[in-house]
């Protein structure tokens, strides 16, 4: 489980395809302080598995479905990523609860400068995912919590706050790039639930509700 909370800008040491999938080396430091190998990092939004850990720099396999699904096979080398430790027992849940599972990935617009070193972000997201955010919800944009801010024709705007621009990826960006987006997973849940809800045609009512377990 992960909060959004970016720890450390990472940069792409090295890139190996494979029969399935890519290895990836990830250059960094500050998350590597108590990592084992086994453990899971964020990179990008994208939970994976460190191994192949060494001073300074941890390796990383990708498999084909996370190449499908994120933006992991359009980096280069060098490229700054995002980083992040899952959160402890005793950490602090400061974004909102994440599971490194991307979606899917959304279409960058614009980053617009509203002064004071703020911004107002605006992706283009599918429309299969657009149920999932609400205004004033949360969002992951590149393993980054983010807040809706407006959602309009499939357009998902935020605004990004001095410390986020300066200690993440989002400054990096041209119209047209791809970031990965991970949806409210307590939004898919409910959906779910509801789903499996049966209204009679009388209503909703207390006692429907206590039959189905709410």
């Amino acid at each position: 489980m992960f909060t959004g909370i970016i720890e450390e800008l990472g940069g792409v040491e090295g890139m190996e395809s494979r029969d399935a999938g890519m290895r990836l080396r990830i250059r960094c430091r500050k998350v590597l302080e108590d990592t084992r190998e086994g453990d899971s990092i964020s990179v990008n939004g994208v939970c994976l598995t460190a191994t192949a850990i060494r001073p300074g720099s941890f390796g990383a396999d990708v498999s084909p479905e996370t190449l499908r699904r994120s933006n992991l096979g359009d980096l280069r080398l060098n490229a700054p990523v995002n980083l992040e430790r899952p959160l402890s027992p005793r950490g602090r849940l400061g974004g909102h609860i994440m599971q490194g599972h991307v979606d899917a990935t959304a279409e960058f617009l614009s980053l617009d400068a509203l002064g004071g070193d703020n911004w107002w972000l605006n992706i283009r997201v599918p429309a299969e995912v657009e149920r999932y955010l609400v205004f004033k919800g949360s969002i992951g944009v590149d393993g980054i919590s983010l807040t809706i801010a407006s959602v309009e024709d499939s357009v998902v705007s935020a605004t990004i706050i001095p410390h986020t621009y300066r200690h993440t990826t989002l400054g990096t960006y041209s119209p047209g790039s791809r970031v990965n987006i991970e949806c409210d997973v307590i939004a898919k849940y409910v959906e779910r639930m509801l789903s499996n809800l049966t209204i009679s045609r009388s209503g909703l009512t207390i006692e429907r509700l206590k039959e189905e377990g709410y």
